[in-house]
């Protein structure tokens, strides 16, 4: 099972002494390299600079959401309207299947209703979802801090026209200054009904298989 063009990769740096996890997606393949978009630190939202010869862990999920990883490195990078990131393509035997549970996440624009304590409520808007927390952007005097509860409402969008709900409970696990007004939040879920993560699941499966149609 290789990548697909269009498919989303995540990608874990070897090199650095506090590793980072970095997206990016599938732009092309041939028979020796994936090239692959400039990847996001996604803790930084910054673009992160390869070098060539860096080692690479890369990991990317099937649509029946199972994890597949492989070692890779950086050959070289390819000129065109977008820069490309060469990577080593592995060989078969080198993509191994991720047992333990692990939730594909996929950027997207949703309303999160949040609320703080028995008082506090408002609405945020997701950069990401997925089967194991969501990111969101919300005003910085809202009073969150790391390792924080929040009790939450996500509006799911379906292919169709379809809506559901999905509440759950979730523990801050980073909170990132990203614009002079504004922070990145960052959550897992603590507390969510199987149903609701269900829902959760299947809108990242649905935006994944869209993604790779643009």
């Amino acid at each position: 099972m290789l990548p697909k063009i269009n498919q989303t990769m995540y990608i874990q740096t070897e090199t650095d002494t506090e590793p980072l996890t970095l997206r990016s997606r599938v732009a092309d393949v041939d028979n020796q390299n994936i090239y692959i978009e400039i990847p996001l630190d996604e803790k930084s939202r910054k673009l992160y600079r390869t070098q060539t010869g860096e080692k690479l862990q890369v990991y990317f999920f099937t649509q029946e959401g199972v994890k597949h990883l492989f070692p890779s490195v950086v050959t070289g990078y390819r000129k065109e309207a977008v820069n490309l990131v060469a990577i080593r393509k592995p060989e078969l035997e080198e993509i191994t299947k991720d047992q333990r549970r692990s939730y594909l996440r996929v950027e997207a624009n949703l309303e999160l209703a949040v609320r703080i304590g028995e008082k506090l409520r408002f609405l945020a808007i997701t950069e990401d979802v997925g089967g194991g927390g969501v990111s969101f952007t919300c005003e910085r005097n809202r009073p969150i801090v790391q390792n924080g509860v929040l009790t939450c409402w996500l509006l799911l969008n379906y292919k169709g026209g379809t809506i559901a709900h999905a509440k759950f409970e979730g523990e801050v696990v980073r909170v990132l200054p990203i614009e002079p007004d504004k922070n990145l939040i960052m959550m897992r879920f603590q507390d969510i009904a199987d149903s609701d993560q269900q829902k959760i699941i299947r809108f990242c499966f649905e935006r994944q298989l869209d993604n790779r149609k643009d």
